[in-house]
């Protein structure tokens, strides 16, 4: 009884401040800003009632050979592609000028994205994982959130080591290729995934775990399926509506540099990171009216709301030393990994692929690799090799 109310209580003070949140951004920073808080919100209801999360995904793939995850995936990516690539080769979208993310694929993206697998297997979660499992009450997930912020913050103020390690010009598939002619690779890849993860799951288990199948909207929990397609509509809206595709890590790096020159510790505003002209802007512009962590913090709402109308909204108490550890050493990992990486397993794989830049289907094999390397090394942190675990609902 007492469980629920708790989780009760978190949705009505969720719900709220989601109210509120939209009205005040709206009222100062436009109807655009306070849509946006919105979709971040919607995004952290959907991770969190369809437990997609893209770290346990890899993990019960590469442990035990299901590919549900996976699947699901390749099912969001189909969507994307199939949303994103068209409007991207015109360039505008409802009146408003759109681009998508393409950066170059290099030593710093290879090793950013090897880091970032690591970290997603010993700190607990992946950009939006971590995000969306701090939202549902995760207290290890906070602190792994914390040295995200100060690993990202650390890549940035040593910019000046990594960013001119040799790359690959930018390059996009569909204006390389042809815009249909990329689209078909892709879905091409997407299924020969989605059949290969299929018959090696029925190779070992004897049957295929499904992604489609009944759920319930507002309390969860949602099939994988849903969780796919609701995740890739709401990248398309925030294209629309931000003129970008969804990112979580960018603002990490802001996040810790304006705590570090607030704190006194140095000037971030002359890192070479920062000289960029529009992470410039950023630097110097309030936090209200930057998009990324307005999404961010409405993706925390988001989950907690959630959470809460899931029943399952419980702050946890002990956190034993391990994992406390693995939070620490994790998270700095995906903090400089993502940095390095031009993003993380949203902006970078997922949004770039989407995109048609090649660095997005670059990151997937490094950051495999990592997500293996992480699995060997979670029992230096106690944490033994994972088994596969329960649903979020069980």
């Amino acid at each position: 009884m007492e469980r629920a109310g708790g989780s009760r209580r978190a949705a009505w003070i969720a719900a709220s401040l989601l109210a509120a949140g939209t009205a005040w951004l709206a009222a100062g920073q436009g109807w655009r800003l306070g849509a946006l808080w919105l979709v971040g919100a919607a995004l952290g209801l959907s991770l969190y009632h369809a437990t997609f999360g893209f770290a346990g995904a890899f993990r019960i793939l590469l442990e035990e050979g299901r590919g549900a995850g996976l699947r699901a995936q390749m099912l969001m990516l189909a969507l994307a592609v199939l949303l994103f690539q068209p409007v991207l080769a015109e360039g505008v979208l409802l009146g408003q000028p759109v681009r998508g993310f393409v950066f170059p694929a290099g030593a710093a993206l290879v090793l950013g994205a090897f880091l970032f697998g690591i970290g997603m297997q010993i700190g607990g979660g992946c950009a939006s994982g971590t995000l969306y499992a701090a939202g549902g009450a995760g207290i290890r997930n906070l602190l792994t959130l914390f040295f995200f912020v100060a690993g990202a913050t650390l890549a940035a103020w040593q910019a000046a080591l990594w960013q001119d390690w040799p790359a690959l010009p930018a390059l996009s598939l569909p204006a390389s290729l042809g815009l249909w002619p990329a689209i078909l690779l892709a879905l091409i890849v997407f299924a020969l995934v989605a059949w290969g993860s299929a018959r090696l799951e029925r190779r070992r288990h004897g049957r295929v775990e499904p992604i489609l199948g009944r759920g319930s909207f507002l309390t969860g929990p949602w099939p994988l399926a849903w969780g796919a397609l609701a995740l890739a509509l709401l990248n398309f809206a925030t294209l629309a509506l931000a003129g970008r595709p969804w990112a979580i890590t960018s603002a990490f790096p802001l996040w810790g540099s304006l705590a570090v020159g607030g704190l006194g510790w140095d000037e971030p505003v002359f890192w070479t990171y920062w000289e960029e002209p529009t992470r410039a802007e950023a630097l110097l512009r309030p936090l209200s009216t930057e998009r990324t962590t307005v999404m961010n913090l409405g993706l925390i709402l988001g989950a907690a709301l959630a959470a809460g109308l899931a029943g399952r909204f419980r702050w946890g108490s002990r956190i034993p030393a391990g994992q406390v550890a693995g939070s620490v050493f994790g998270g700095l990992l995906l903090g400089i990994g993502a940095v390095l990486a031009f993003g993380c397993n949203v902006s970078a794989y997922v949004s770039g692929i989407a995109s048609g830049s090649l660095h997005g289907w670059a990151w997937i094999i490094p950051g495999l690799l990592g997500n293996w390397v992480g699995l060997r090394l979670r029992p230096l942190f106690g944490l033994g090799l994972p088994r596969r675990t329960a649903p979020q609902y069980a």
